[in-house]
């Protein structure tokens, strides 16, 4: 018999909500669960021998095909018979001796002022409902007690709801709350079934490329093992559809019951869900997808308008009451939850897009997303992750290397010390109490400030804490006490940012640096910087079975590994391409540097004509990327005095800021024929002129040096002008100096692995299919370097090294043996 199980808090808040959206009610900080927590087993402690904390319950409905299974834990029981389970059936003792109705204990840590608190809050009561009719069903007491327990967690002051009720009366509500969720557990007992049958019948919708089965196998003993696997998957190995596909046969062998498809960019999402509609489509797969799109990209309201209350947004207004309707007409009618049919069907019943997209990643099969919906501790799926249980996910992190630096942001922080003066300024005259908590955290900072030496290491910053926690506390009441007033979204905004430092202050370990700099402007800072997360981000793929980490760069592997929380008992594989490494051709230019103390005004000419003699050797579609903006400018002017062939070429430029439609016409113009939609053209003052050279000027790590596909003759050349390195900074000699006290190579760690997945990121934008051919310069004198040269992968083997002089023979007579020509 199958079962399908929901927990008791899933099962409330899931039938029982009802109302707004409603922003300004305040939400608890992202340590809330843990401290509630402490409060939880505070409490649970002082009650005496009778009280029975964490005890699980669970009840079995038999509906026709399936079982249904609803589970919990009940956080406290007072029962003194908890232990004789026949206690309340001898019914004569009821008449002799009544027995005390047992007592249901449900306890909630708040930050709300319970002084104002006049009933429970509804899910809250319901929860406890639930575990009392589950006792009474399994105990069969005629009576039984239900008290909602409030304790603040700042005061630790507690309030009390009793409420008593009957046998009957409690199972009555029980058996009627699941009736209303039996059309649900139906459909998911329905769909299991199509779902499973679906995936037994489908086979890997291509040939197979060489060593590409074997990848797939290596996926999938992976999942069965729950370990963890970092793939290096060059461009043509079909890493998407390799990794997607035997995870989904996971699924349909019972061995999983979700996976996540985890992406940094918009772009790779798109070509997750290109994957599954494959399946779809080449194989009949029946297999639910739910793409979570970003709140402020999917909201139907202006970004000036933009407010998720009933009286802002119409979406908000009463969004509760009809959200059901609309996931489950959703769920009937389609098996790509994407963002086209969110908003088509958000629209048809006026609810918010981006809340019913996480509602709809509770019922889809595969979930496609952000990594932060399960690595940032602010923004992660509390609805699957919460609990803190490990349970029968797994992950697919795509464009892994990418996790490093995201991860290192997720889990660091930073304090301002000008922001105190400036919301102090603001407020004083309608909030004096916390414009004094204020002035004591900018007195904390000012002592810091005094003894800081442009960047200095703190071993401890106590001082800040104190009053800061204090701060914390005073405005988390008065936004518990105020939904509008004079500032508020001005106070709620900064209570963010203390929220955000003060949790990842608990975080804190020998992971973290912290310290205290000047920013460029003059601002003083105190970070919490997570130099190695590692650790957190291992905390978080331990939530599930197994998680897959795969990139087409991912160089070292060790260093990878290390830093995104592997182990010596995960793995790790790095595929051959199948692509002819004839077909690509790798230059070294020996003879110019970007080596900040080496740039002048010779050095841009010299790459300026490296570039010019590059698209000489063969007219055609290039990218050349720079390690900045500025080095960027500085090489263009240089090229258009002195080399740009405006009748047979056009230049593209990657400015500071660049609109979507902007980015798809900078594109467009590499498409094969240079075909272009007119109306994006409009936006960037391109002239269209059929034919051309078109040499796209770009800035390393940005927006077009990963990502993009561009096939064929859409893309022939790729020029790579430095090594990648970060610039100089505080932030980086703060790696370089922790990663040198852990026995590391603090150089390779904070400068020389990073720049270098850049320059891989960037040269593999050419070649994309078996069929293409094209070059890949690298101008940098110091890749000839043996540290450098190591980190190359294998099809780079037969590079060669070229001068300004030699460079355009040497491209040349590769094309002429590639094409004949």
């Amino acid at each position: 018999m199958t079962t399908i199980t929901i927990s008791v808090r899933g099962l409330v808040e899931f039938i029982l909500r009802s109302g707004s959206i409603d922003n300004r009610i305040q939400q608890a900080p992202a340590d809330a669960i843990q401290e509630g927590g402490r409060i939880h087993r505070m409490i649970q402690k002082s009650m005496g021998p009778d009280y029975h904390a964490e005890v699980p319950l669970s009840f079995i409905h038999h509906a026709d095909n399936y079982d249904l299974l609803i589970e919990g834990r009940a956080d406290g029981i007072l029962d003194k018979y908890i232990d004789d389970p026949d206690a309340y059936d001898a019914q004569e003792s009821f008449i002799d001796k009544p027995k005390p109705a047992p007592l249901i204990d449900e306890i909630k840590g708040t930050y709300r002022d319970l002084r104002k608190m006049e009933v429970p809050v509804d899910v809250h009561l319901a929860q406890a409902k639930c575990y009392a009719a589950m006792y009474c069903k399994d105990r069969h007491c005629p009576n039984i007690n239900v008290r909602m327990s409030y304790c603040n967690i700042d005061t630790e002051e507690m309030k009390y709801f009793d409420f008593s009720f009957s046998y009957e009366e409690i199972v009555k509500w029980f058996d009627e709350l699941i009736s209303m969720y039996l059309k649900w557990s139906d459909f998911e007992f329905n769909w299991s079934g199509v779902r499973t049958t679906s995936i037994k019948a489908v086979q890997f919708p291509f040939p197979y490329r060489d060593g590409q089965k074997d990848l797939a196998a290596a996926v999938y003993r992976t999942i069965v093992h729950g370990k963890k696997l970092f793939l290096e998957a060059p461009t043509g190995t079909g890493k998407t559809i390799t990794t997607v596909f035997p995870t989904v046969k996971a699924v349909g062998e019972g061995k999983i019951s979700k996976l996540f498809y985890l992406t940094a960019k918009t772009i790779t999402r798109t070509v997750a869900e290109e994957a599954f509609a494959t399946l779809r489509k080449a194989q009949n797969l029946r297999f639910k997808t739910a793409t979570i799109t970003a709140r402020d990209k999917i909201c139907f309201l202006d970004e000036n308008e933009r407010n998720c209350n009933p009286q802002a947004c119409p979406y908000a207004n009463g969004h509760y009451d009809r959200i059901n309707d609309a996931i489950y007409d959703l769920l009937a009618h389609e098996d790509s939850f994407d963002r086209e049919k969110i908003v088509e069907y958000a629209t048809r019943h006026q609810v918010c897009p981006f809340e019913m997209s996480l509602d709809m990643s509770l019922w889809a099969d595969g979930i496609i997303c952000d990594y932060n919906y399960v690595f940032d501790p602010f923004v992660y799926l509390r609805r699957f992750f919460a609990e803190g249980k490990k349970k029968d996910y797994v992950f697919l992190v795509d464009e892994t290397h990418n996790l490093l630096d995201r991860g290192r942001d997720m889990y660091s922080a930073f304090l301002r010390k000008e922001s105190f003066l400036e919301l102090k300024s603001l407020i004083k005259e309608f909030h004096p109490s916390i414009a004094g908590h204020l002035d004591k955290c900018n007195k904390a900072m000012l002592e810091l400030k005094r003894n800081c030496d442009g960047c200095t290491v703190l071993t401890s910053i106590d001082s800040v804490i104190n009053p800061l926690n204090r701060l914390a506390g005073i405005i988390s009441e008065y936004l518990e006490d105020h939904s509008e007033g004079p500032c508020r979204e001005d106070i709620l905004e900064f209570y963010f940012d203390v929220s955000r430092f003060l949790t990842i202050f608990d975080l804190v370990d020998d992971h973290y640096v912290m310290y205290s700099e000047f920013a460029e402007n003059g601002d003083f800072l105190v970070r919490l910087s997570c130099a190695d997360p590692s650790r957190n981000l291992a905390q978080c793929m331990e939530r599930g079975r197994s998680s897959i980490l795969f990139s087409a760069t991912l160089l070292p592997i060790q260093y990878y590994k290390k830093l995104l929380g592997g182990t010596e008992e995960d793995y790790e594989i790095y595929a051959r391409s199948i692509f002819d490494p004839e077909r690509l051709g790798v230059y070294l230019g020996v003879d110019v540097t970007s080596k900040y103390s080496e740039r002048s005004p010779q050095q841009y000419y010299n790459i300026a004509s490296y570039i010019n003699s590059v698209v000489g050797a063969r007219s055609g579609n290039y990218l050349i990327f720079f390690p900045s903006h500025q080095f960027l400018e500085e090489v263009l002017y240089i090229y258009e005095e002195e080399f740009y062939d405006e009748e047979n070429t056009e230049l593209l430029v990657q400015r500071d800021y660049m609109s979507e439609e902007a980015r798809e016409a900078f594109l467009d113009r590499f498409s094969t024929g240079n075909d272009i939609d007119l109306s994006k053209v409009i936006h960037m003052d391109l002239e269209i002129v059929e034919d051309k050279n078109i040499l796209g000027f770009c800035v390393m790590g940005g927006i077009f040096s990963e990502g993009i596909d561009l096939k064929y003759d859409s893309l022939i050349g790729v020029i790579v002008v430095g090594t990648g390195i970060p610039l100089v900074c505080n932030e980086r000699e703060i790696l370089r100096e922790y990663f040198e006290k852990a026995g590391f190579d603090g150089f390779d760690y904070a400068y020389r692995f990073p720049g270098m997945n850049k320059v891989l990121q960037a040269a593999g934008r050419v070649i994309r299919t078996e069929e293409d051919k094209g070059v890949v310069t690298l101008l940098d004198n110091r890749f000839t370097a043996a540290s450098y040269k190591s980190l190359f992968p294998r099809e780079w083997k037969g590079y060669k090294t070229v001068t300004t002089k030699t460079v355009k023979n040497e491209i040349t007579q590769f094309w002429s043996e590639k094409t004949g020509d």
